[in-house]
This record gives C-alpha cells, sequence and structure tokens, in this order.
C-alpha cells in the first residue's frame, strides 16, 4: 500500500468500513464511476483508460511523498473492497483548509447514497481534523442533487454560500452550494 508522507496514520477505520492512500488497482472503477457521475463532477469529458493511467502514474504517484500536497485521495472500502473514493483536495496549508471531494460506486447510491456520505465524511474529518489538525473543511456541490444537502449539515456542516448560476449543465447556469465545518477542537483552543 502506498502512503501518505505527511500522514502517520495511513488507515482510517469505522467497523467494516475505511480509508487508505488511494489505490492504483482502484483507478479503474473509479473511472467508471467519475464518467457514469459526470453530470456532478468538475470533468468536462469522459475519461479513457490513458487519462486515468497518466493521472495515477504522474499526479497520484507524486502526491504520496510531499510535504504539502495540494490533495490527499483515498479509496473508501468495505471489507477491503473498494466501493468509492475521495478526499481532500484544493488544500490550503497556510489556512488550515480544504474541500471534501467523495464519489461512490453509481450501483450503491439510490439505497446506499446517505450511508456512504456520512461514513465517508466522519472518517475524512478523522484525516483532517485530528491527524492534520485542519481548522476548516467546505463542500463545493452542485445544485442537481439537493438531497446531499440534508447528509452534509446533519453531518454539522452549515451553509456558507450560494454561488449563483455558476455552472452550467443540460443548457442552463446552475447554483452552487458551499458548506463549511469548523475543527471544534481548534476553536476551543483559541
Amino acid at each position: 500500500m502506498s502512503a501518505y508522507k505527511v500522514l502517520k496514520n495511513q488507515k482510517f477505520v469505522s467497523g467494516d468500513f475505511s480509508i487508505v492512500p488511494i489505490r492504483f488497482e482502484d483507478r479503474m472503477d473509479i473511472l467508471e464511476w467519475r464518467n457514469e457521475q459526470i453530470y456532478h463532477l468538475r470533468q468536462n469529458k469522459p475519461l479513457t483508460k490513458h487519462d486515468q493511467d497518466h493521472y495515477f502514474k504522474t499526479i497520484v504517484n507524486e502526491i504520496f511523498d510531499e510535504d504539502q500536497p495540494n490533495q490527499l485521495l483515498f479509496s473508501y472500502l468495505q471489507d477491503d473492497i473498494c466501493i468509492g473514493y475521495g478526499g481532500l483536495v484544493h488544500i490550503n496549508w497556510i489556512d488550515k483548509n480544504a474541500e471534501v471531494s467523495f464519489i461512490m460506486n453509481t450501483e450503491l447510491e439510490h439505497d446506499y447514497f446517505s450511508k456512504h456520505w456520512t461514513l465517508f465524511l466522519e472518517l475524512i474529518e478523522r484525516v483532517a481534523f485530528k491527524e492534520l489538525e485542519f481548522h476548516k473543511l467546505v463542500t463545493f456541490a452542485f445544485d442537481l442533487r439537493p438531497h446531499i444537502y440534508e447528509i452534509i449539515e446533519n453531518a454539522g456542516f452549515r451553509k456558507e454560500a450560494i454561488l449563483k448560476e455558476h455552472c452550467y449543465f443540460a443548457g442552463e447556469y446552475k447554483d452552487v452550494i458551499m458548506h463549511g465545518k469548523l475543527n471544534k477542537s481548534d476553536v476551543v483552543n483559541q
């Protein structure tokens, strides 16, 4: 398993579920899910196998050894089988904040969307708030899946901004909803 130089712990566990540094072996499942869910991602065309291999070999391989990578990506596992991936992206090491990113196996979305989003948020908060001692996490969601907001808010995130008509989808402009969550232990210490 690859390891992030910046993290002391490499595996974060909740019951049968865990996140580990993104695994090369999961790249084609991730490609499939990203292409199936392209409508809510910042991705303007379907990925090819070549695109994915190139991304993993050039971008992903580099972040493991960086002192302050701009992203930390994780495979989200159930009993060691990858069922999603996500992480901390657009990391700002000076201000100690990052954006949370997550997608799951498309087949799980209908029945288990809330369960897996909730579990992933719990695990990624351990990375961000406990391991890295970040001050804040944010989410950036195109206003295409309104059911996601309740999940995010139930995890303690608060709506901070609506970026009006910020993305173009299916012939019309859509809003982007941003939520944020502060590290409670960090706030207490100030």
